[in-house]
């Protein structure tokens, strides 16, 4: 599958794991929610998280994130810098390999992920 169909699915697999987890420890107004969890799903949080679980990460996994990271594109948001951009979009890639390739792991990674917020 190509990388970026990857990250695409992993941007929405890492939204749902963070908005789950504020949910479950604050059932506060969705408002409060939102900047909450916008902290962590933007770019720069993704690769903060990143930087967080890489240790645990395999060597097939950091593969994953290189080629998700090294994929060409054409553009990249506003709001950030195309390092960060890139990065955040290998994290991405990681989470959609392994959402359609390993739930098994994709469950550990969430662990992992739920011990660093």
């Amino acid at each position: 599958m190509n990388n970026l169909v990857y990250a695409y699915i992993g941007d929405a697999v890492y939204e749902i794991m963070i908005r789950d987890y504020f949910i479950g420890i604050n059932t506060g107004k969705v408002n409060d929610l939102q900047k909450i969890v916008t902290k962590y799903v933007s770019a720069k949080g993704q690769v903060e998280m990143l930087s967080k679980i890489e240790d645990n990460l395999t060597e097939k996994e950091k593969e994953v994130i290189s080629r998700g990271r090294n994929h060409k594109q054409i553009r990249h948001p506003k709001n950030t810098d195309i390092v960060t951009y890139k990065k955040a979009t290998g994290f991405e890639a990681l989470l959609g390999y392994l959402y359609y390739e390993d739930k098994d792991r994709l469950k550990e990674i969430k662990e992992i992920i739920y011990d660093n917020l």
